[in-house]
């Protein structure tokens, strides 16, 4: 049964943020998106939640992030940084200093000023890439210091901390919408809807996660 409380989604558009958008869905009588502009790289993102949004016809804010894009110089707000996993313990150059930190935080805000009491986000310490703000720790963390912060009990879900990609498939694919997530989607670094270049390590970490899927499936 659905509870009947607002819920806002931290929303990019991408495989796991609209697996949660849909987890969302299943769980909160009312469901919000907002979506960050931090003149990304893959800006095209942007584009993709809104057609996804608006085809759900789903109430979407876009918050203007852009000064991140000024103190983060990174592979993904920058073309002439190339994208690159991390060596010899070194983060991923796509690793964005503060970018959960403030997405959250602002989503924190806006959920104060709609009545939102539960905030959804699809960090995932078990794919997180090395990356510090998606883990577990830090998502609890910031959870208490949002609350002391408003005054408010916000509540804030991840409903695929501890997923795998094929178990993160398994899921779109459990509420009817793995077709959907798969075409609609980007996850590309590249920028490019549904299956993507195939080349960049996020598309490489999805499509080796539906092809596992898909083989258990039939199996």
């Amino acid at each position: 049964m659905k509870k009947n409380e607002k819920a806002i989604v931290v929303f990019s558009g991408g495989q796991d943020s609209t697996t949660c958008l849909f987890w969302a869905l299943e769980h909160f009588t009312e469901v919000v998106a907002v979506t960050f502009d931090y003149n990304q790289r893959h800006a095209i993102e942007i584009e993709c939640a809104k057609a996804i949004t608006d085809d759900l016809q789903i109430e979407h804010h876009i918050l203007d992030m852009t000064l991140l894009n000024q103190l983060a110089p990174n592979a993904l707000t920058r073309s002439n940084i190339a994208v690159k996993n991390g060596e010899d313990g070194a983060l991923p150059s796509t690793f964005v200093p503060g970018r959960n930190l403030l997405f959250l935080s602002f989503a924190g805000i806006l959920a104060y000023q709609i009545g939102a009491r539960h905030i959804i986000t699809g960090v995932c310490e078990t794919d997180f890439s090395g990356y510090p703000d998606c883990r577990d720790q830090f998502i609890k963390s910031l959870n208490v210091t949002l609350n002391l912060s408003m005054e408010r009990p916000f509540v804030i879900h991840t409903p695929l901390m501890w997923l795998n990609k094929a178990e993160t498939w398994a899921m779109a694919d459990d509420f009817g919408k793995l077709d959907y997530v798969r075409n609609k989607t980007l996850t590309c670094y590249n920028g490019i809807i549904a299956d993507g270049c195939g080349e960049c390590p996020a598309c490489e970490l999805r499509m080796q996660g539906l092809n596992h899927y898909l083989q258990e499936k039939m199996s």
